[in-house]
């Protein structure tokens, strides 16, 4: 009987080491890099207890304006400290002297650290070459000076470039094959979302050193510092977007107190995104509370700059030439006008914005082609595939932006209905299109009807700057409006600013000629009992030589409030000063 609960006995202990030592070798050996269900890197949380570390770069791929320029990171030549040296004896004085404080101060900062420190905090003064190679050429163990990069406050273009956020579930997810890392960031909105295959990393480049239960130096006071291997990686996205003129635009939007819209700049020869800036704000401490929507790829009503598309469809088809006249004295109904302009022709309805002219011209082409608004509006750039899209290697129809679909009409019941269609053609009712878009319809007219896919990125480049993949300048696919068509749209337009009846004669005393057209949509919206509006102005500049495409938005403002073209001036005049 004795031998027998032995037996058992011994059984159950051989047993109980087996499964200890399963569980040992899957710690140690097969799981060490994703264990469990949530895929925890052992070896990652075990250096972490036993450490204590300085992270100089988290290691993701940044974002650079068209010239190199970072928008995402401010690089600093800093001092840092480690706390081990309030135990040690060492030479605070020479430190204290090449940077012109008192070794008191420094020697406070170190005493109250619990880890290591950046000498300043977040407004690190920046220390220059000759401060850096003396203080490293002191060889202090604990003392460093080194270049470390610090997210910037006030990302420019921040609604186009996202946000990133720390989501292990949503890495493993996106990245399965992936166990190293993983407590990095992912992108989450924006162009941080689109590129972030290429700008995650292996590891961060880190100052770190190993300590005991009680924070103390666990061998000595030896910092090691730690770095990707590959100096290739991680891989940086230039983008296209200009940081100067960005800025200017920015300080533009705050200074008219733009509280929600914005201004798209584009560079018409190259069909890039100059500017992009979107109000609200966007709070880097709470980006979701209202200011992460880019609206300048939101599909927005436009109100009367969708004429434009109106009387170019009109024209291409032959429905109107100037020598057909208007009853401008009348509403869209019949009614009389609130703004009464007599018998005028297209070139004229135009400067004025008439409404009935573009009603009839609407009825009569959707009446003949129920698709011809669509149609019209693709060929002008305003609708379809308006960002820049292709194949990037293993990605079919990559494409550079989160752009909304616009559209015209939302059912073919619309299209039946007179009094629905003329009301779509003067930008009202169901018709929506993006402020990207109609800067790109206008760089369409400027180029005389040759319609280009916008760039938001040129390059995603190598460390060393040289370029691993290159966004290259791309037709959009399908018709384009005539030649004819398009010099006659340029004309009018100019019209809409510089001729005595024109309903932007204020920008005619921008430092650069202006062709555009304005527009004032009803929202369905009121606040304080009163109706709200979007006001824009889409155009481009210098008339004579187009180079710049600019459409300018105020979102939900009242009627009296919010005008639109003193913005889109200081806008224009902005460039002018940058540029000439």
């Amino acid at each position: 009987m004795i031998r027998k609960r032995i037996r058992w006995l011994s059984i159950m202990l051989l047993l109980g080491i087996i499964l200890l030592s399963a569980r040992l070798m899957q710690l140690q050996l097969f799981q060490t890099e994703s264990y469990s269900k949530h895929k925890i890197n052992l070896i990652e949380e075990s250096v972490a207890q036993r450490t204590q570390q300085l992270v100089i770069d988290e290691g993701r791929g940044q974002f650079l304006d068209r010239n190199g320029k970072p928008l995402t990171f401010q690089e600093k030549n800093v001092l840092v400290l480690f706390p081990f040296l309030k135990r040690m004896d060492w030479p605070v004085e020479e430190v204290a002297r090449i940077i012109h404080v008192t070794p008191e101060i420094i020697e406070t900062k170190i005493e109250q650290a619990k880890g290591p420190i950046v000498f300043g905090g977040k407004e690190a003064f920046q220390l220059s070459e000759e401060q850096m190679n003396e203080i490293n050429g002191l060889k202090i163990q604990g003392v460093f000076a080194v270049t470390r990069k610090f997210k910037s406050g006030t990302i420019p273009a921040s609604q186009l470039i996202g946000i990133t956020g720390e989501n292990t579930e949503e890495f493993h997810e996106r990245y399965p094959d992936r166990v190293k890392g993983i407590h990095q960031k992912i992108g989450v909105t924006g162009m941080q979302e689109i590129f972030d295959e290429w700008l995650i990393s292996e590891e961060q480049s880190k100052l770190i050193y190993h300590v005991d239960a009680n924070g103390g130096p666990l061998f000595g006071a030896d910092v090691k510092y730690l770095a990707p291997a590959n100096p290739f990686y991680p891989l940086n996205v230039k983008t296209t977007i200009d940081m100067d003129i960005q800025q200017a635009l920015e300080e533009v939007a705050d200074r008219y107190k733009i509280e929600k819209g914005g201004l798209l700049l584009l560079d018409i020869e190259n069909s890039q995104i100059l500017a992009d800036v979107s109000r609200p704000t966007m709070k880097s401490s709470d980006p979701f509370s209202g200011g992460a929507d880019n609206y300048m790829l939101k599909a927005l009503a436009p109100g009367s700059v969708f004429k434009t598309v109106v009387a170019a469809a009109a024209m291409d088809e032959g429905i109107v030439d100037e020598s057909r006249m208007f009853n401008c004295d009348e509403g869209i109904y019949g009614a009389p006008a609130e703004k009464p302009h007599g018998m005028i022709n297209i070139k004229s309805s135009i400067a004025v914005s008439c409404n009935r002219t573009f009603a009839d011209l609407a009825k009569e082409l959707v009446v003949k082609d129920p698709y011809s608004l669509e149609e019209y509006a693709g060929k002008l750039g305003l609708l379809g595939d308006i960002a820049w899209k292709g194949n990037v290697f293993h990605y079919e129809e990559f494409s550079q932006l989160p752009v909304s679909k616009g559209r015209v009409f939302v059912s073919d019941d619309e299209r039946k209905d007179l009094n629905y269609i003329a009301q779509t053609g003067i930008g009202q009712r169901e018709v929506r299109v993006t402020p990207l878009g109609l800067a790109n319809m206008m760089a369409t007219i400027a180029r005389g009807g040759e319609k280009y896919m916008v760039n938001a990125a040129t390059s995603i480049d190598y460390q060393n700057g040289t370029s691993m993949f290159s966004f290259p300048r791309k037709k959009m696919e399908g018709e384009k409006i005539t030649p004819f068509t398009a010099m006659k749209l340029q004309q009018y337009l100019r019209g809409v600013v510089n001729s005595p009846e024109g309903t932007a004669p204020y920008l005619d005393t921008a430092l650069y000629p202006i062709a555009g057209k304005t527009g004032t949509a009803q929202t369905g919206k009121e606040s304080e009992g009163r109706e709200l509006y979007n006001k824009w102005f889409a155009g481009y500049f210098p008339f004579e030589n187009p180079k710049y495409a600019l459409v300018a938005v105020n979102m939900d403002v009242h009627i009296d409030e919010g005008g639109i073209y003193p913005i889109f001036k200081d806008s224009v005049d902005a460039v002018h000063k940058l540029r000439e």
